[in-house]
């Protein structure tokens, strides 16, 4: 149990209610291991999505598609329960059950171990995955709390392992106001070589080009905005949908893609900078 001095640290837990009413589930239950502490906590994910959904039909009749999975062998529907994973292993199939999972890592698939802090900014936004929200159990309040402020004070992340769906997962925990973000990250090993794909090399570029894609970057930066952001495509598309529930017909608009020619560069970096004053 952990003890600071003598008082006590209040923490607000996350609403496990979301946007649109739901009730947010837990994906995932354990601890978070900081050195010999352990404190009990749950996952919820952080992020939903934003796009309309669709179902699958069959174009004759329109009657809804049912996704099966159907054995090779006999051409038979498997039910769910009966489904199992394996390993094929010289031309015969290993199977494993969920005990033999937890057997590989019984201590990653209970606890997000936290081996190392870093400086969030040093890790590169390609190993980024997914978000969850970190809440913790009564028991843990205290600690969970002394984590993160300590973050927070340091301006840290933690780096962590830990197992879920039986797969070994690489994180880093940080301090986002109340809660603690967990962030699934990328190994190394997952992400390719851009080595083989044919880029333009960084020299021959004319300075005073370079000096004027400078000077349009500096005139469109400012401060981020998360919220200046929308996802438009859904509303444009749902439009489309109830207009053509009443017939209403659409004209799809015609985009094409022209690349730039290399001796326009100037008069188009000109043409955009000055567009610009205008427009601001």
């Amino acid at each position: 149990m952990l003890q600071v001095g003598g008082n006590q640290l209040n923490i607000k837990c996350i609403s496990k209610v979301d946007l649109d009413g739901e009730i947010m589930k837990s994906i995932w239950t354990g601890a978070i291991g900081f050195g010999l502490v352990n404190i009990p906590v749950k996952l919820y994910s952080a992020v939903e999505s934003s796009e309309l959904d669709l179902d699958m039909l069959d174009k004759k009749d329109h009657s809804p598609i049912g996704f099966k999975h159907v054995s090779e062998r006999s051409g038979k529907e498997v039910s769910w329960e009966n489904i199992v994973k394996g390993y094929k292993l010289n031309d015969e199939y290993v199977i494993l059950s969920d005990e033999d999972f937890e057997k590989a890592s019984v201590e990653k698939s209970k606890i997000i171990a936290i081996s190392d802090f870093v400086n969030e900014d040093e890790i590169d936004s390609i190993y980024f995955e997914t978000p969850y929200y970190v809440e913790p159990d009564k028991s843990g309040e205290r600690a969970y709390a002394l984590l993160r402020e300590a973050l927070m004070k340091t301006q840290k992340a933690g780096i962590a392992t830990f197992v879920m769906r039986s797969r070994e997962n690489l994180a880093i925990l940080r301090a986002d106001g109340d809660v603690i973000i967990l962030n699934k990250i990328r190994f190394a090993e997952e992400i390719r070589d851009a080595s083989e794909l044919a880029l333009p090399a960084r020299t021959g570029l004319k300075k005073d080009e370079l000096e004027m894609a400078v000077s349009l970057i500096n005139q469109l930066s400012g401060d981020f905005d998360i919220t200046a952001y929308k996802y438009t495509y859904t509303d444009t598309l749902l439009k489309l949908i109830k207009a053509k529930a009443k017939g209403v017909k659409t004209r799809t608009p015609h985009l094409k893609v022209v690349p730039t020619k290399s001796t326009d560069l100037m008069a188009q970096l000109k043409a955009s900078l000055n567009n610009r004053k205008k427009v601001s």
